[in-house]
């Protein structure tokens, strides 16, 4: 049996990442320090004899008892509100959290898949954006702190393979969505779902004309998936490169919710993307794969999910103590 690593397991991405490697038969250890992570997304999975889970922060010393096969390194905020609140744990899980990882990967000879993302591209100046594309980020802009953690562990990534030959694989992740996404994470579709849900009028930020290209949960685990069972070691886009306007997708959602809110417009935050489409040529020709799972599909299913709330939990909003993650 396959013995397999996964950090950031009780997140929205790492949650269900457990839940395809359970399913193909492999021993899944998930990590997890549950600043982001809530474990209500893997407790379904404790009755499982081949999973076990290890409450512990990957920027410490990260050791795990017996072999490992693969690492698929997902720990990381993954949302604005998110990095913004705790920027220095953002950039230490991408720096030192990655670091441990390739050692552990190092030392266990498993092959390591890291999770980076479309923000390396940040605002971009070509379009689609394609792999070759270097980025235009702003370094010491208020999301700096996430797209320099990422583009410095793709560097890092690429150390381990070329300077001792680790197998690496690296994933660029656009804009993921579907069951277990935290309502109150600040990300675009549980914004506009939770507003439209409370009754609330739909904020969008700018013009509306910014675009985003959504793709659905399980379309995303199956090229991750793929990639780690590849012989790829480079940066691969996975996303659905069906794109659409922030303000088409506020009136599609208002459809779909069944409700009649106003829009409301708010100004755009400093480096805010306007424009994110994935370019998935290389997905489609070294893994053959490519999404399956339409938006309006996708969004029926992640609605039913934000619709078994309870009025309070629709309600609550999310009180951290971030203090001592802060360092």
């Amino acid at each position: 049996m396959k013995r397999i690593l996964i950090t950031g397991a009780a997140g929205f991405l790492g949650s269900h990442l457990c839940d395809r490697f359970i399913m193909e038969g492999y021993h899944v250890i998930g990590m997890d320090n549950l600043i982001t992570g809530d474990l209500k997304n893997i407790e379904h999975l404790f009755k499982y004899e081949h999973f076990e889970f290890y409450h512990h922060d990957v920027t410490k010393f990260v050791f795990v008892v017996g072999e490992l096969d693969y690492i698929l390194h997902f720990a990381s905020p993954a949302s604005p509100i998110d990095y913004l609140r705790i920027p220095i744990q953002t950039l230490k899980v991408g720096s030192l959290g990655t670091h441990n990882l390739l050692g552990l990967a190092r030392v266990k000879k498993a092959r390591i898949l890291i999770a980076s993302t479309s923000e390396v591209y940040g605002d971009p100046l070509v379009h689609p954006q394609t792999e070759e594309y270097y980025g235009n980020v702003n370094t010491i802009g208020p999301r700096g702190v996430y797209d320099e953690a990422k583009r410095f562990q793709e560097s890092m990534t690429m150390a381990y393979h070329t300077f001792h030959g680790l197998e690496t694989r690296i994933v660029r992740i656009f804009n993921t969505y579907g069951p277990r996404m935290r309502l109150n994470d600040g990300r675009v579709i549980p914004a506009f779902i939770g507003q439209a849900l409370r009754g609330e009028n739909l904020t969008i930020f700018g013009d509306g004309m910014q675009t985003r290209s959504f793709c659905y949960i399980d379309d995303q685990v199956e090229g991750i998936f793929r990639l780690l069972h590849s012989d790829y070691p480079y940066p691969v886009n996975i996303g659905n490169p069906d794109e659409i306007s922030i303000l088409d997708f506020a009136k599609e959602i208002l459809k779909l919710t069944g409700t009649d809110q106003q829009l409301t417009f708010k100004e755009l935050p400093l480096n805010d993307p306007l424009q994110r489409q994935p370019d998935i040529t290389k997905a489609r020709n070294i893994l053959n794969w490519s999404p399956t799972i339409g938006r309006e599909e996708g969004m029926k299913r992640t609605y039913a999910y934000f619709k078994s709330f309870t009025p309070e939990e629709l309600l609550k909003e999310e009180h951290k103590d971030f203090s001592k993650y802060i360092s």
